[in-house]
């Protein structure tokens, strides 16, 4: 069998303060996941239980505690340099232009400038923006900027993508336009075939309506996962429409009767860390 694109086995990641040694928190522990290449998996759970700690795992930004990462069946040491990160908050720099900032991953692998202006131009127009790329992101709205950011994070071909919410800024509608946006790029992927993507959420109807799998994960401290879900919806799909079928219902029924009580637990979570 061929080796998952992307495998946490056994993770944990356990924090020290720096201020006081003996203090530690654990923010996971004992999860193995995987993402099979060409596979969409989202990862659900309460606030503050990890599910960003796992991305950065995955993406080689963050070295686990105990366990290893494997990325198409090879330890991971380092950066993880076959995969693509799209982050929540901003991620483009301001003084370039859009096409500069997607440029700017093609330039700092070493491709020719003349490739490199093409691809990111091509990547551009895929997303809808062909006429946009002298434009700095302070011109352009909140979900242009989503679609250069999209744009710089597939340009250079990753084989993984790792999505940290990535438009839960946007309104409902910007953002439905832009889940189906992923979904159309990732469906018609070609060159090296399409992407394995992993993609943390807080919006259960998010994850079950672009996913292939859902992992559930507990709330903190050491979060695991408590549930897994195949979605065994048809595609294409458009990220509207499935929410009205019978068997998306039915799916969000079940992860939802799993994940309600860990959502209790991370909300009372907060309110005491408010309280004290």
């Amino acid at each position: 069998m061929n080796a998952p694109a992307l495998a946490l086995h056994d993770v944990a990641c356990t924090f020290v303060d720096k201020h006081d040694p003996g203090q530690r928190y654990t923010a996971v522990r004992d999860v193995t996941l995987t993402v099979g290449a060409g596979e969409f998996v989202s990862v659900v759970g309460p606030t503050g239980c990890g599910k960003s700690t796992l991305l950065n795992v995955g993406a080689g930004l963050l070295a686990p505690s105990t366990g290893r990462v494997e990325v198409f069946g090879q330890p991971l040491q380092g950066l993880n340099a076959r995969a693509g990160y799209m982050f929540q908050t901003e991620s483009l720099m301001p003084w370039r232009t859009a096409l500069g900032n997607v440029v700017a991953g093609l330039e700092f692998r070493g491709m020719p400038m003349d490739q490199a202006n093409e691809q990111a131009e091509a990547w551009l127009r895929r997303v809808g923006l062909g006429g946009f790329g002298d434009r700095y992101p302070h011109q352009l709205s909140g979900g242009m900027r989503k679609r250069v950011s999209l744009a710089q994070t597939l340009a250079p071909d990753p084989d993984i993508i790792l999505m940290d919410e990535p438009f839960s800024a946007l309104d409902i509608q910007t953002r439905q336009l832009m889940e189906n946006e992923v979904l159309d790029i990732w469906q018609g992927t070609t060159g090296t075939g399409r992407k394995a993507v992993l993609f943390i959420t807080h919006d259960l109807d998010e994850a079950i309506a672009m996913s292939d799998r859902v992992v559930v994960l507990s709330a903190g401290p050491a979060s695991h996962p408590i549930g897994e879900f195949a979605i065994d919806l048809e595609r294409p799909r458009d990220v509207a429409e499935v929410r009205s079928a019978p068997r998306f219902i039915e799916l969000h029924k079940a992860i939802w009767a799993v994940l309600r009580d860990e959502v209790l637990k991370g909300y009372a979570q907060q309110l005491q860390v408010k309280a004290a």
